[in-house]
């Protein structure tokens, strides 16, 4: 049986279809972080982009996310491996330190939502950040 193409491939070599199925759908890239200026330590919020749908944790307009949210992060492989706020479960993170997928990922489980039954999902976990004032207020420490 062949090996799974994440196993195989450098994030640089893989396809778009590819590249978009390594997303496992958690939503945690979405929610707001907060850096200190004076350490760089990052926290993540629960506040959540508007366009984040909070129970399928998937975008709302993710073919026009850039238009809607200008900010908006689009990984590519160069960009996953400088960011250090990806979150330590992000399959982008975890293949570019040369880590496996888990064992909940959609790709190896083979069941679209079982990061949502693992609970490392932000499912039914966040706020829209039109509900959000200031943005201290909501930090978590469930992010991994």
């Amino acid at each position: 049986m062949a090996e799974p193409f994440w196993k195989t491939k450098e994030l640089e070599d893989m396809n778009r279809e590819e590249w978009e199925s390594l997303c496992d759908g958690c939503g945690k890239c979405c929610l707001y972080k907060i850096e200190d200026a004076d350490t760089g330590a990052i926290s993540f919020t629960n506040v959540a982009c508007k366009l984040l749908d909070a129970k399928t944790c998937k975008c709302s307009d993710y073919k026009n996310r850039k238009k809607h949210v200008p900010d908006c992060q689009v990984f590519n492989a160069k960009k996953v491996r400088k960011i250090h706020w990806l979150p330590s479960s992000c399959a982008y993170r975890l293949l570019a330190e040369g880590r496996d997928l888990p064992r909940w990922h959609p790709l190896v489980s083979g069941e679209p939502g079982s990061v949502h039954k693992a609970g490392v999902s932000v499912r039914n976990r966040i706020i829209s950040e039109t509900q959000a004032k200031n943005l201290e207020d909501f930090v978590v420490d469930w992010i991994f």
